[in-house]
């Protein structure tokens, strides 16, 4: 049975990301537009409001007072300082226990292994505020994170007597043999050799000797 369908619906609403819905800066005035507009639809749903820990000191400055009188009567949920996954972790941790509906248009797409129910049907509700219209809520599926794969090369071995190894086959890396290089040798008639010069005393002996006629 769908959760939308249930007697009892059971919201976790992604604050941070309502309040931030075609916006920059998060507004508290929008988040309660939102949150009133879905009651409107969904009179008996159980809401539990989710914002960041940051998100009082991102509203505008008239807003504070209101968003710190809200977290203490326990309109407004935020996570505990530290928190790791922040606050999209709590939502979802919240969502999961109670087996409720996530009201956000995230796909929270580093908790898909973690929590696959997201692809269920009815578990993730979207909204937008419709201009002359007001909020649309509509059921969605969160956006798969795809990761381009790069073809995997084959590596090919054969034995030294040709055949190809199969499984358990241990193979024994050989490294190769260097080659030394050899030092060209000096012809006794040449003035510089090829892969060095020759030594000026030989070459001032040569020079001295009286030719031979």
């Amino acid at each position: 049975m769908s959760p939308i369908r249930a007697s009892r619906l059971r919201v976790v609403v992604d604050g941070s990301n309502f309040a931030t819905e075609g916006r920059v800066t998060p507004s508290l005035s929008q988040l309660d537009e939102a949150v009133r507009a879905f009651m409107e639809e969904h009179p008996n749903a159980e809401v539990i409001v989710v914002a960041d820990a940051s998100f009082e000191h991102r509203v505008a400055t008239n807003e504070r007072a209101h968003f710190k009188g809200a977290e203490l009567a326990g309109e407004i949920v935020t996570p505990p300082a530290g928190a790791i996954g922040r606050g999209d972790a709590f939502i979802l941790k919240i969502a999961d226990r109670i087996k409720g509906v996530v009201l956000s248009n995230d796909s929270f797409q580093e908790f898909h292994d973690e929590y696959p129910w997201l692809f269920d049907e009815g578990r993730l509700i979207g909204g937008k505020p419709v201009k002359g219209v007001g909020w649309v809520f509509t059921p969605r599926l969160p956006v798969r994170n795809t990761k381009t794969s790069r073809p995997v090369k084959k590596l090919s071995v054969t034995l030294s007597d040709g055949a190809k190894p199969s499984i358990g086959t241990t193979l024994t890396p050989v490294k190769p043999a260097r080659r030394r290089k050899r030092r060209p040798r000096c012809s006794p008639r040449s003035r510089r050799c090829r892969g060095r010069p020759r030594s000026r005393s030989r070459l001032s002996k040569q020079r001295r000797r009286p030719s031979r006629r």
